[in-house]
């Protein structure tokens, strides 16, 4: 019985994953990316995306789309998870800072790709239900706060890599800052225009910007009173 009521997920991860490669086949001319790290599609497949949705998405949590998940915020399009991570080219030794915890789901990937996973939510109802959600699950290698994601978390860095859920209308220096030499950060940049983008930190601490794909994100919210650069 327990093997029968398993069959229906597993068989939806699985045909999630194959829409992931299809859309990355399909957008590899434009991303540079036609095929994903199996490590990624790996961490994509084991991670129970249903337990990081509210209930009333249950039924649509394998479906290709992003969702909704509360107070103003979304689960992104799977895809958009697994370009994502891909682009962060991590190994299982890097430490990775993530703003925008939101449902804890891109952490949970993260943390079978890396050593350690720091992770920023400014929505204290959503950061705390992530939290005890990554606790539940065991993801014991992810560590969360609550607090505004611009200014990173010095404390830990630098970082190897950086990947930021929602978008500011420009990389932010506290960010930049954070970010070993010859690290990567990901992040969707801009108002109503949004790129992906990939910034590479050079040994000297100048950056290297690469535009990826055209995307759509939630701004990255800020603490009241700070805006700009």
């Amino acid at each position: 019985m327990l093997g029968a009521s398993l069959e229906p997920s597993i068989a939806e991860r699985r045909a999630m994953i194959d829409d992931i490669k299809r859309l990355a086949l399909a957008a590899g001319a434009e991303t540079g990316r036609p095929t994903l790290d199996p490590r990624v599609l790996d961490a994509m497949e084991l991670v129970p995306r249903r337990e990081f949705v509210p209930a009333s998405q249950s039924r649509a949590a394998y479906k290709n789309r992003p969702l909704p998940i509360g107070h103003g915020q979304t689960i992104s399009q799977p895809y958009i998870v697994a370009l994502m991570s891909d682009l962060l080219r991590l190994t299982p030794t890097d430490v990775v800072l993530e703003v925008g915890t939101g449902s804890g789901y891109q952490a949970a990937i993260l943390s079978r790709l890396a050593s350690h996973v720091y992770t920023i939510e400014i929505v204290e109802p959503l950061g705390r239900e992530a939290a005890k959600t990554l606790a539940r699950l065991g993801y014991a290698n992810v560590e969360t706060r609550i607090g505004d994601g611009y200014q990173g978390w010095p404390e830990h860095a630098p970082y190897d890599a950086i990947i930021v859920t929602a978008a500011p209308d420009h990389v932010p220096p506290a960010l930049v800052a954070q970010l070993r030499p010859g690290g990567r950060m990901v992040i969707p940049v801009g108002d109503f225009s949004q790129e992906l983008m990939v910034v590479e930190k050079n040994p000297d601490g100048t950056t290297v910007s690469q535009r990826v794909v055209p995307v759509r994100f939630v701004p990255l919210t800020r603490e009241r009173g700070k805006s700009g650069r």
